[in-house]
């Protein structure tokens, strides 16, 4: 198989690996693919969730078991913010609406990252931040 891309938004929060994991663990509260009570971090620890996530994943922020930095260069399975440079390459006044993200990853102009990978920025309306943008592709 050649990996499966996905897109999801989730809340807006100043520190972006907080909001990254309040958008996990609402996903898992959403849906527990028959894990259930478990954490997210628990759920990285049983060799049973990471055989799913790397067999076919759950086309959502679960596939990740963290947040990078920007600017590292690491391959997944990991999320990784856009770096502004990358932001303003689609979206040149630097603050996305969704529907500016909506259309660059549909038209191409921002890309999906590798196979077990996932990107994710900040979007805007009216200059306020109030979302983040995830997309990533899964791992199978």
């Amino acid at each position: 198989m050649g990996g499966e891309g996905w897109t999801h938004t989730g809340p807006y929060g100043p520190d972006l690996a907080a909001a990254f994991r309040q958008a996990q663990d609402e996903e898992l509260a959403r849906d527990d693919r028959g894990f259930p009570g478990r954490s997210v971090t628990e759920l990285w620890r049983e060799p049973e969730w990471i055989d799913r996530v790397l067999t076919g994943g759950t086309r959502t922020v679960l596939d990740f078991p963290l947040m990078l930095e920007a600017a590292d260069p690491h391959d997944g399975p990991f999320l990784r913010p856009l770096t502004d440079a990358e932001v303003r390459a689609w979206a040149p006044g630097g603050r996305p609406t969704h529907e500016e993200w909506a259309a660059a990853l549909g038209s191409g102009r921002l890309a999906f990252p590798a196979r077990g990978q996932g990107n994710c920025t900040v979007l805007f309306h009216d200059g306020v931040p109030v979302a983040i943008g995830y997309w990533g592709v899964t791992s199978d």
